[in-house]
């Protein structure tokens, strides 16, 4: 049986169902334009196994079942349609979503997002999963910290906020599994076969995902448009306003 995941539903009008990243959740991820797009959207926002109040799961997490899971929670919540804005491991659950599942997916936004891991992307999340294991918070959050903050916007950081934004960093539970989907990732198959509208925002500063996989996944679409913002991983808190306005922009064009 499909589960369902912990969620919540804000808004009203067309639907939009949210992906979130590994390690993150529906709130640290689109907390800072949720308001904005429940303004014009009814928005489904499911949180992943160990993540918010859905329970961890106990076995490995599987892509298929993540986007059947993450599709029934929208249906069950009363959205049977709806365009999918994925985040990081979030996009390659939307694009998995839009192949197996095309009579319910109207379109797709995917963000700082990649279709497989490259050698550079696979040694970062390798230090990422060996860093959750080995018990050292410190120097998790400065790993972290460095890989998924653009230069500018770290480097802007006053030291006081520098520290604030280490000492601020939460894992949930379900972040080891997570990051074990990530390492696992490869939708290129899937590629060919989108055949909804597509935007991908393209993050330069992106040392997690770099920029040349979000530049490959955007090629693989057909059809799809892509656009940059100056950012890092994180580019709800570096480059929010450019990101709500890509977002906004394709969504007005989607009527779903």
């Amino acid at each position: 049986m499909t589960e369902r995941f912990s969620h919540l539903v804000r808004g009203s009008g067309p639907g939009l169902l949210l992906a979130h990243g590994a390690g993150g959740s529906v709130e640290a991820n689109f907390g800072p334009i949720l308001d904005d797009l429940a303004r014009i959207r009814t928005v489904v926002g499911p949180d992943y196994p160990g993540t918010g109040a859905t329970p961890r799961s106990r076995r490995p997490l599987d892509l298929d079942e993540m986007a059947d899971s993450l599709v029934a929670t929208a249906v069950d919540a009363g959205v049977d349609r709806f365009t999918l804005l994925g985040y990081s491991l979030g996009t390659a659950v939307a694009v998995r979503a839009a192949t197996r599942h095309p009579d319910r997916v109207t379109g797709l936004v995917l963000t700082a997002g990649f279709a497989r891991l490259s050698n550079q992307m696979r040694l970062a999340v390798g230090v990422w999963r060996e860093l959750l294991d080995a018990g050292n918070p410190g120097l998790l959050a400065q790993y972290m910290t460095f890989v998924a903050t653009g230069r500018d916007f770290l480097n802007a950081l006053s030291g006081p906020e520098l520290d604030a934004a280490l000492s601020g960093l939460v894992v949930p539970p379900g972040t080891p599994d997570q990051v074990d989907l990530v390492a696992a990732v490869d939708t290129r198959p899937d590629l060919p076969r989108i055949a909804v509208p597509t935007l991908v925002i393209g993050t330069r500063q992106d040392l997690l995902a770099p920029l040349d996989l979000q530049r490959e996944l955007a090629a693989g679409i057909p059809g799809a448009e892509y656009v940059e913002i100056e950012s890092g991983h994180l580019m709800q808190i570096e480059a929010r306003d450019d990101w709500l306005a890509h977002i906004r922009k394709f969504l007005e064009r989607d009527p779903s």
